[in-house]
Parts: C-alpha cells; sequence; structure tokens
C-alpha cells in the first residue's frame, strides 16, 4: 500500500462544523472526542476532491461509484482526517506563532514514516506549562527571553531548540519557497500539551452571524448564532493511501498522482463558502 502525507494550508478562515452544538458556540468546529484536537474529516476531504475530477471513469477509479452503486466496489484511494499540526495565535512580537505541542508533533513523526518518508527529528518534552521551545532564529521573543502568546507568558527553552522540526516542517509544507520555509522557522512554537489544548479552545475564530429582515432591516427573531472557525494560516496535516483494487486497474502509485493533480490551486473546504470561508492550499509530499 503506498501513502503520502497532505498538509492543507487555510489561506481564510475554515469551518469544518459538525451542525448544531449543544454550548455557548451555535455552530463548533469538528474535535477528536478524546484529544479536542480540531480537523477535517476525511470525507469533507474527498468530497472535495472527487468534484474537482470532471473524467467520470477515472472519478470512479480513484474515488469509487456513486452512491446508487457504492457496493459495486471500493475507490483506489483512501483519505485520512486532517488534523491540526500548526495554530496560528497572536503574539506580541513576531504578529504571530505557528503553535504546536510534543504529542501533535509524535503523532505526526508517526504518519510521516507510515507514509514511507525519512524519520522526523528527535523531540524532548517541553520542561513545563511555562516553557516553550523556539528556533534560534524566532521572531517571537521579547525582553528576558519571554513570549508572550494571546494573554500567556511563557519562557523560551535555553536547553533545546525546533530548528530541526522548523526545517522539516518547512521543507515538506513550502517545498518550493525558501522565504515561507524561513518565515515558518521565524515562528513556530512548541508549548507544553496542557497549554495547546488551552489554546485550542480560546485561539479559535468566534464569528457572529445575524440574519436580516428583508422589510424591517433589522434582526429576526433567533437570527443571532456564533460559528467558530480555525484562523486564516492555519495548517493541518493527514494522509492519502492507495491500493490496487480488483475491479480497478488503476496502479496506487498512479492513483496519488491523479490525486496530488486534483489537489493543485486553491480549493474550498467546510461550510460558508458563499462568504469566502475555507480557502486552502494543499500540499501532497
Amino acid at each position: 500500500m503506498n501513502a503520502k502525507l497532505v498538509f492543507v494550508y487555510a489561506l481564510t478562515p475554515l469551518h469544518p462544523g459538525t451542525g448544531r452544538g449543544i454550548g455557548v458556540i451555535d455552530l463548533p468546529v469538528a474535535r477528536e472526542t478524546a484529544t479536542g484536537i480540531p480537523y477535517l474529516p476525511g470525507s469533507s476531504f474527498k468530497g472535495v476532491l472527487r468534484d474537482q475530477c470532471l473524467d467520470k471513469n477515472m472519478r470512479k477509479s480513484l474515488f469509487g461509484p456513486d452512491t446508487d452503486n457504492a457496493s459495486d466496489h471500493a475507490g483506489a484511494v483512501q483519505f485520512s482526517d486532517q488534523r491540526l499540526l500548526l495554530m496560528p495565535v497572536r503574539s506580541l512580537a513576531g504578529t504571530f506563532a505557528w503553535v504546536t505541542s510534543p504529542f501533535v508533533l509524535r503523532r505526526f513523526a508517526r504518519e510521516h514514516e507510515g507514509a514511507g518518508l525519512n524519520g522526523c527529528p528527535p523531540l524532548a518534552d517541553v520542561a513545563g506549562e511555562q516553557t516553550a521551545v523556539i528556533s534560534t532564529e524566532s521572531k517571537l521573543v521579547v525582553r528576558n527571553d519571554h513570549i508572550i502568546l494571546e494573554d500567556l507568558k511563557l519562557q523560551k527553552d535555553k536547553k533545546q531548540n525546533a530548528n530541526a522540526w522548523a526545517e522539516t516542517l518547512g521543507g515538506l509544507i513550502f517545498p518550493d519557497d525558501a522565504e515561507w520555509q524561513t518565515f515558518l522557522k521565524e515562528r513556530l512554537c512548541v508549548v507544553h500539551d496542557d497549554i495547546f489544548s488551552f489554546l485550542l479552545e480560546t485561539a479559535t475564530e468566534l464569528i457572529a452571524r445575524v440574519r436580516i429582515n428583508d422589510d424591517s432591516k433589522t434582526v429576526q427573531t433567533g437570527g443571532l448564532w456564533y460559528e467558530e472557525a480555525l484562523p486564516a494560516e492555519t495548517i493541518l496535516s493527514g494522509v492519502i493511501t492507495a491500493q490496487q483494487i480488483k475491479a480497478n486497474k488503476l496502479k496506487p502509485a498512479e492513483a496519488l498522482q491523479k490525486t496530488a493533480e486534483l489537489a493543485a490551486g486553491t480549493l474550498q473546504f467546510g461550510g460558508s463558502a458563499t462568504i469566502g470561508r475555507g480557502l486552502c492550499r494543499l500540499v501532497v509530499a
């Protein structure tokens, strides 16, 4: 079975919704039950790429038959959920930081190796909740080696740095853009898992939406609601795999190549497409 890594780079706020919420937020983003980490469901990811494929026979080979004939055979390509890898968080210096945690990086390393790529660099646990690991070229540091993310004051870890991880991620996410590779290296910030969990609840974008009465031009009764979105500059990652299907002559390597071609350019994922949400750039590594 062949596999490739996929990165989803949000150019505008991304709303991978789950329907009506039971909390304060009416329309929250999809989150893993155990970890609370936001993700873009594999079904949503697959559906967008399927729509991109205009060749009927190729679409059937890659993604399987249409719903009415879904039991005929499976598609050659399988899609994982696209899980949060780097969360953009406001920073007092450097405008924003791309924040991640040891747990997220370890899980990414597992997927990285599963895709047949070279191993990821090692990373020790972050020393404590008030500590952050950054690169030696970071622009996130203010006086006294502090890093200010939202309302959190963190201390730069002086015993280790994130250079190797910044170079690995930069090369994968921005393979042909040295300027953006440097930009990522200057803003990568690895925080304690508990701090990351806190930021996942506080650093998402909360958008108030209003429905206006056409006649009175005032808010309709019940016409105010709140949507949660992952901010622009969010980066998610996942895996696509391909295998030989008996009813399908398409080779796995060819199937992955065709899927990568469909992922070129800017695509729209998630809800609120008509108001510009969910415009993303994909990279297949």
